[in-house]
């Protein structure tokens, strides 16, 4: 009898290598990777799983181990170098591995989403008409098989083929024998296939290829070539914005395709997909790419995992959970991190992963390289390859032939206020003002950024000796005002961090004054712009750009298609417009307050900071000749801030020194590895007891070299009606703090779940 360990999908942190069931007869052809159902748990309990090991043999008494119930065939087995990244997950990031394998496979693929097969009608190839014409020209057709030729006729070819039921509602006929028909005199093709388009009909595909590459690109392509097929490698590549990063990873995953391994691609946000998917598939007409994100619909992301499950894509293209896709073991050849700098790479529930570091794990686990791509690196990178030399460093310093950096104007707004004392609440100062005026008259576009979502982020009575400011009523944080005309107080608020909202109160409700509303938000610079210029009109020619409106992929790559093309004249919103982003004509970037994250209490605010600016910087001036040059206007209360100052001059070598060392007096990361604990309850004096107990339990087992923190209360005290309080492990490196982990998970005193998260080189310390 074979022994399988079973990782059930649940939140169980005792069995790191999961619990032992028999496999019966009837499923001896069970192996690692496949899903299972098990026995959990008493009166018939069951729980979905997945096979991490298959043994011979068990320390556990045979009659008290019980049997795999079924298997599901359905989703294909996962590749051995996939269940070895989750398990290094789990251990790493302090995460069950059930939950691991859970987060992994999309709920898609289990649910089997638009596994069903439909009969999609297409028109036949230019021979098969011909020779279906010859055959057929004296049968004639019904008015109804002649409506059916037209609407399918008259669909552009990239939205044929159609499901049937689609055109049979189109063309009038309530039957499909008049199409059946027709497929059978070869009027038509009929072929069955997943409910699923193949085809990313959103998407224009990008063909083109610059006639040479410049010095420093043909530099890093040939040394990062010379390392594939030669094993694990890692290659940072830091180039200026418009210096052609995108370029050099087509080469390489050109090289990769052609020696048919496949190569994976991220981005970290679903709004560079758009334009990056157009390359790929414009590079690579004849292979599959397969893309992945949150953005695909249900059905679409069941489609594109078989895909890479199947060997079938030789490109994978997604954001973060595409480090995930299934490829198949001996065959991914190339790793490419775009925007490698970007805190969208970290998960922020169970597992906490970041996806940047899973991507360098699993390239050593295929033996392949890995390129960190980014003009405004991370400083664990940075540090990486011009510090510890662990990382291959490449630089593209200049942007490519005809392109040049934008020049770009730091503005003390406050002065900026000064000037205009009859309007002293403008969020557009005059020195943006006039540069936006002159770039739309000159047919130009611009990019203008607020990093934050709303109209107004501080409500609150008038009346001093009142004092009332609306909050919300289970964060300890303000709530923001979205205005909504259809509403009768003209708006809503919404916390950003629970997710509630309600109505816009009328009144103070202690002392019944009117209520003002200060602060700022994207929704108001949508509404300064178009009460300002004339011609930006909201929806057509402007263009909001947040999770406010961007609801779905599908809005988004609209919204940047209609941008693309010029219909759109001015894009606004937050740092989803910051980076990646290529379009030629934009001459003007704004950034509205570049202090919105400086003040943050969070020892990578400068490093945020400096990234933002520069990133929305390098949107500018993309065009090349005498038109292409670009300016950026920054507007600041504090513009001699460094992180401002020196990403006005794209200054990023002296921004790192200095933020370098001063995280190195500090004793912060990368000199320094962090893990967070967070203990949260509805009690604020039992999770303060909780954090005191933790504390005194992880001190005792803590290797040597763990520094451990007095828990106390975070910045952000009360989350959805639970309190919260922190403390913080800090070691020279990961391996005494894993081992204290593994120790205090093991004796009960780290217990992740719903009372307590485990943050692994946490991001964000809020």
């Amino acid at each position: 009898m074979a022994w399988a360990r079973v990782a059930v999908e649940r939140a169980i942190d005792r069995h790191p290598d999961g619990l032992t069931y028999a496999i019966p007869k009837d499923l001896e052809h069970l192996d690692a990777g496949d899903r299972v159902v098990v026995p959990l748990g008493g009166r018939g309990g069951r729980a979905e799983g997945w096979i991490v090991q298959v043994e011979s043999s068990t320390d556990l008494p045979p009659d008290r181990v019980r049997s795999v119930l079924s298997h599901d065939p359905s989703v294909p087995r996962l590749p051995g170098q996939l269940l070895a990244l989750a398990r290094w997950i789990g251990e790493y990031y302090a995460a069950p591995v059930g939950v691991t394998l859970a987060a992994m496979v999309p709920g898609a693929v289990k649910r089997r989403v638009g596994a069903r097969r439909r009969i999609f009608v297409d028109v036949p190839t230019a021979d098969a008409a011909g020779r279906a014409d010859g055959a057929a020209e004296d049968a004639p057709l019904t008015p109804r098989q002649r409506r059916i030729i037209a609407r399918l006729a008259a669909r552009p070819e990239s939205e044929r083929p159609v499901a049937i039921e689609e055109l049979m509602a189109e063309a009038g006929v309530r039957t499909r024998g008049p199409i059946e028909r027709l497929a059978a005199a070869g009027r038509l093709v009929l072929e069955k296939r997943d409910a699923v388009s193949a085809r990313w009909r959103t998407v224009r595909v990008d063909d083109r290829v610059p006639a040479a590459l410049s010095e420093e690109q043909a530099a890093a392509v040939n040394a990062i070539a010379a390392t594939l097929g030669t094993g694990f490698q890692r290659h940072l590549l830091h180039g200026v914005t418009g210096s052609g990063k995108t370029e050099v990873y087509l080469r390489l995953v050109e090289q990769v395709v052609a020696a048919g391994g496949t190569a994976m691609v991220l981005v970290p946000e679903i709004a560079l997909t758009p334009q990056t998917t157009a390359r790929l598939l414009g590079r690579f007409p004849g292979e599959r790419v397969a893309i992945l994100h949150s953005g695909l619909t249900a059905a679409q992301r069941h489609q594109q995992w078989l895909a890479a499950a199947s060997g079938e894509a030789s490109i994978v293209l997604g954001a973060r959970s595409a480090v995930f896709a299934p490829v198949p073991d001996g065959h991914l050849g190339l790793v490419v991190v775009d925007e490698e700098h970007d805190s969208s790479f970290k998960q922020d529930r169970a597992p906490r992963y970041h996806g940047r570091d899973v991507a360098i794990r699993r390239a050593q686990m295929a033996g392949c390289p890995i390129v960190l791509g980014s003009a405004t690196p991370s400083m664990e990178s940075w540090a990486a390859a011009t510090l510890r030399g662990t990382m291959h460093l490449h630089r593209l310093r200049k942007r490519v032939p005809g392109m040049a950096l934008p020049v770009v104007r730091v503005v003390d707004f406050a002065a900026e206020r000064k000037q205009r004392p009859d309007r002293p609440n403008r969020l557009i100062g005059p020195t943006l003002e006039t540069a936006l005026r002159r770039t739309i008259d000159a047919g130009g576009q611009a990019i203008i950024l607020l990093n934050r979502r709303g109209y107004a982020s501080w409500i609150a009575c008038p009346d001093l000796r009142c004092g009332w400011v609306m909050s919300c009523t289970d964060c300890d944080v303000s709530v923001v005002y979205h205005r909504d005309r259809s509403l009768p107080a003209g708006g809503f608020v919404r916390c950003h961090h629970c997710g509630a909202e309600q109505r816009m109160p009328a009144a103070c409700p202690d002392c019944g004054k009117r209520l003002v509303r200060f602060g700022l938000g994207t929704q108001r610079v949508e509404e300064e712009l178009a009460a300002t210029i004339p011609a930006l009109v909201p929806g057509e020619t402007l263009l909001r750009i947040d999770s406010d409106t961007m609801r779905h992929a599908g809005d988004l790559h609209s919204a940047l298609e209609r941008f693309g093309d010029g219909r759109v004249k001015v894009l606004t919103g937050t740092q989803m417009i910051a980076k990646g982003l290529d379009f030629p004509n934009v001459r003007l970037v704004g950034v509205v307050n570049a202090d919105t994250s400086i003040h943050m209490p969070d020892f990578r605010a400068a490093e945020r900071t400096f990234q933002l600016v520069s990133q929305v910087a390098g949107r500018c001036g993309r065009a090349t000749g005498p038109d292409g040059s670009g300016t950026v206007v920054v507007q600041s209360f504090h513009p001699e801030t460094p992180a401002i100052r020196l990403a006005a001059r794209h200054e990023f070598d002296a921004f790192a020194a200095g933020e370098l060392d001063d995280r190195r007096r500090t004793g912060l990361p990368p000199f320094r590895r962090l893990v967070r604990v967070i203990l949260r309850d509805q009690d604020p004096d039992r999770v303060a007891e909780a954090a005191r107990r933790t504390a005194a339990g992880l001190r005792q087992l803590a290797a040597a070299g763990v520094e451990i923190s007095q828990p106390a209360p975070c910045p952000i005290a009360r989350v959805a009606g639970r309190f919260r309080w922190d403390l913080v492990l800090t070691a020279d490196g990961p391996v005494p703090l894993q081992a204290t982990l593994a120790a205090a998970r093991n004796a009960g005193i780290l217990t992740p779940g719903e009372a307590m998260a485990i943050d692994v080189d946490p991001t964000s310390m809020g």
